[in-house]
């Protein structure tokens, strides 16, 4: 092989390199807390997801997700809503951004939601405005799952990555929390 193929090479991984930590610092996503989510979504409902299908829009790959609202906790909600995220699968292409979550048909879903400009949804701070729904066979009880359980978001305060969020709470202990903080900031706002 040349050396001048060699030095292209090595050149292109360093720009390579370079390019992807830059868009890895600009995507980071700062945890925010269950009480700021409630006061800045502007909608948020448990909904359950009926499909979605990714298409092209602006040269990015968008996967628009249909989801019927089955109660709504703040805000007013149509019986369906359309969610818009960045990323998705087209063909053999596949877009993925970190920290956007994906949704399965027939999924039981917490969606802290703001409107688009397109004037559909996104999901407040993607994984950490998602939480899923499932049913513990022992209890019955339908007990809810943050994504950010699973994943890392940065904690400006200790500047460190962690894991942190909702896990395995019960749907009526985790909706008394939301409506507590909804409660107060409505009181504190009549003051």
């Amino acid at each position: 092989m040349k050396t001048a193929n060699i030095v292209a090479i090595l050149a292109f991984v360093l720009i390579l390199g370079v390019v992807s930590s830059r868009i890895a610092v600009a995507g980071t996503v700062v945890r925010m807390s269950i009480p700021r989510m409630a006061q800045t979504a502007t909608l948020i409902v448990r909904a359950r997801c009926v499909g979605n299908a990714a298409r092209w829009e602006g040269g990015e790959i968008w996967t628009i997700t249909q989801v019927e609202t089955e109660d709504v906790w703040k805000g007013a909600a149509s019986s369906r809503l359309t969610i818009r995220l960045l990323g998705g699968s087209i063909g053999n292409i596949t877009s993925t951004v970190s920290g956007v979550p994906r949704f399965h048909a027939g999924e039981d879903l917490v969606l802290f939601l703001e409107p688009t400009r397109l004037g559909d949804y996104s999901v407040e701070s993607w994984e950490q405005g998602t939480f899923r729904i499932r049913r513990d066979v022992r209890s019955g009880h339908e007990l809810v799952t943050q994504d950010t359980a699973i994943s890392a978001t940065f904690d400006p305060k200790t500047r460190t990555f962690e894991s942190s969020g909702v896990r395995g709470v019960t749907l009526d202990a985790f909706r008394a929390q939301v409506v507590a903080v909804l409660s107060a900031e409505a009181n504190g706002g009549a003051r």
